[in-house]
């Protein structure tokens, strides 16, 4: 079974059709580095990016971040050549496949059917899976989709774009926030009623996050569109790991570091979650039944928090 706990903070994509772009991935600093067939290249460029891929894997140095490739959708006639000539070619390269548009559990069947038979005749280790949850009809199905392939499957992705405009959302910016999502307070004692402005994606990284965690998948937010606005990504981003969300898409290097910094666990939480930890062991060589730190009892969810932030911790210290 492929390796299913790498780090996930920041995924960055980079489109198969830039040979340059290629060749700087491999040092970007990137927990996940994604090479793109499918959005970012276009028609007449998809075979020649194959090719490129092909020769990026074989050529340069992958051993700072794990690799992915996302194959065109399965509704087209370019997503068995994208597995075959990518998988035959260099299988032995990937971590895993990234499906976009997953509708339904066939889907994923699909794609882990062709990977079994090219892993046999090739004689690879076993390729995980990434979901693209980006359609109305994917999110209707999210848990059917999560508990499919339990022996591949690894994450899940928030595709907001192609969400938006599957549900015919109105947005103002890829990932970004929207002025009219928003509510009035009720009147102050002037009359006033304030406005504030909502998450427009709550529910759907809420539904995928949840689906996620019942069925031991990593949930992953996609990008954010205007990369000249870091203070929005960070906000964006900082929304999706408070839902639960391991990490976050780069579609810009400079969006890494940003992603790097929000999804790993701060000092103060580090500390906190030790001294927990170091509470919970001393209770238990005193026959106590009960955990307290600072005055405040400390309940299980609070100790498996704590495990959850030292585990990723040690997980980054070990890529350092």
């Amino acid at each position: 079974m492929a390796v299913k706990n790498r780090l996930h903070r920041s995924e960055l994509a980079v489109p198969g059709s830039n040979p340059r772009m290629l060749e700087k991935a491999p040092e970007a600093g990137a927990d996940i580095v994604f090479l793109d067939l499918e959005d970012a290249v276009a028609p007449d460029d998809k075979e020649q990016a194959r090719r490129n891929i092909v020769f990026a894997l074989n050529t340069y140095d992958w051993s700072r971040c794990a690799v992915s490739v996302r194959i065109n959708g399965l509704d087209t006639h370019y997503a068995y050549r994208d597995l075959v000539e990518i998988v035959e070619s260099c299988g032995d390269k990937l971590d895993t496949i990234l499906v976009p548009k997953v509708g339904s559990a066939s889907d994923v069947l699909f794609v882990a059917t062709l990977l079994s038979q090219i892993e046999a005749y090739k004689g690879f280790k076993p390729i995980n899976i990434h979901v693209l949850i980006e359609t109305a009809m994917g999110m209707a199905n999210v848990e059917e989709i999560a508990r499919t392939c339990p022996e591949r499957m690894e994450a899940m992705v928030f595709g907001v774009a192609d969400y938006a405009a599957s549900v015919r959302a109105r947005t103002t910016n890829i990932g970004g926030a929207n002025p009219d999502y928003g509510m009035l307070t009720d009147p102050d004692e002037s009359g006033t009623r304030a406005y504030h402005w909502a998450d427009q994606w709550h529910f759907g990284i809420s539904r995928m996050v949840a689906a996620c965690r019942a069925y031991g998948l990593r949930p992953i937010d996609g990008p954010f569109g205007d990369f000249s606005d870091p203070e929005g990504f960070r906000a964006a981003a900082r929304r999706a790991a408070a839902l639960g969300c391991e990490g976050k898409w780069a579609i810009h290097p400079s969006q890494i570091p940003l992603c790097n910094e929000i999804f790993t666990p701060t000092e103060k939480e580090v500390t906190r979650a030790y001294r927990i930890l170091e509470a919970m062991e001393q209770a238990a060589k005193e026959g106590k039944g009960a955990v307290s730190l600072d005055g405040r009892l400390i309940d299980a969810a609070s100790i498996r928090m704590a495990e959850n932030v030292v585990r990723q911790m040690k997980q980054i210290e070990s890529r350092r």
